[in-house]
């Protein structure tokens, strides 16, 4: 997934309201930046990081530059926008480039279980497969992703209506997405959100499936990278 407008390092100077960012660009104006990421976004979102945000001259938008990636000091990368996630992951399923999930149709925002919309449906297999992405940000232990970053009501769901899809005998499969590029495992974070992890236990007990991928990362795109190991 290439960016559509080449991005421009900033320096972050505040997050606020969840979705609102205060930055400094190269040249020392200042501006707000739209921040899409309704997590907690724990240790990315301190004063003094450097950013990489893009700008969109789209008159229709109150705010002229998106935040897409945080840089690390150690040269790594991490994306911000969570619906980055699911381009990211289509790109990958177009390609065939997910072990397993090798399927001819490949079909986004499907209505499924009770007003919900699964990320993917994939059909042209001997079943379907209902595929949520969940985009992972925090790193709190060196190489250790974890999920969420924040209490998820909506991912629990989530999970209970993959293991309905499941009973019903279709595959089901939930795909975390590391949004990082310093990650070798991932795991749940029990501490942030106990129900969840007390949810994802009973759907693999229940038959859904569990992926997990890196992408790669710099100011130009973001692609799937390779599979990780799972924690779970």
């Amino acid at each position: 997934m290439r960016f559509q407008t080449p991005l421009e390092p900033a320096t972050l100077l505040r997050r606020y309201k969840r979705f609102l960012a205060d930055i400094r660009l190269a040249d020392g104006r200042e501006a707000v930046a739209h921040c899409a990421n309704p997590g907690s976004m724990m240790g990315l979102a301190e004063a003094g990081m450097r950013i990489w945000v893009e700008p969109n001259d789209d008159p229709k938008k109150k705010l002229k530059y998106g935040w897409r990636l945080v840089e690390h000091g150690d040269g790594h990368f991490t994306g911000v926008d969570t619906s980055a996630a699911n381009r990211v992951v289509k790109a990958g399923l177009e390609a065939r480039a997910i072990a397993g999930l090798e399927y001819d149709v490949v079909r986004p925002e499907v209505k499924y279980g009770e007003k919900s919309r699964v990320d993917f449906l994939l059909q042209g297999g001997v079943r379907d497969i209902y595929l949520e992405v969940k985009s992972v940000t925090l790193m709190r232990t060196a190489g250790l992703a974890e999920f969420p970053d924040s209490v998820t009501a909506r991912g629990l769901k989530h999970l209970q209506e993959l293991t309905v899809m499941v009973s019903q005998g279709q595959r089901a499969v939930l795909l975390f997405l590391v949004q990082r590029t310093d990650a070798k495992v991932v795991s749940v974070a029990v501490d942030i959100d106990a129900a969840y992890a007390a949810g994802l236990r009973a759907a693999l007990a229940a038959g859904v499936e569990a992926l997990a991928y890196d992408c790669v990362i710099d100011p130009q795109c973001i692609t799937l990278g390779k599979s990780l190991n799972l924690q779970l």
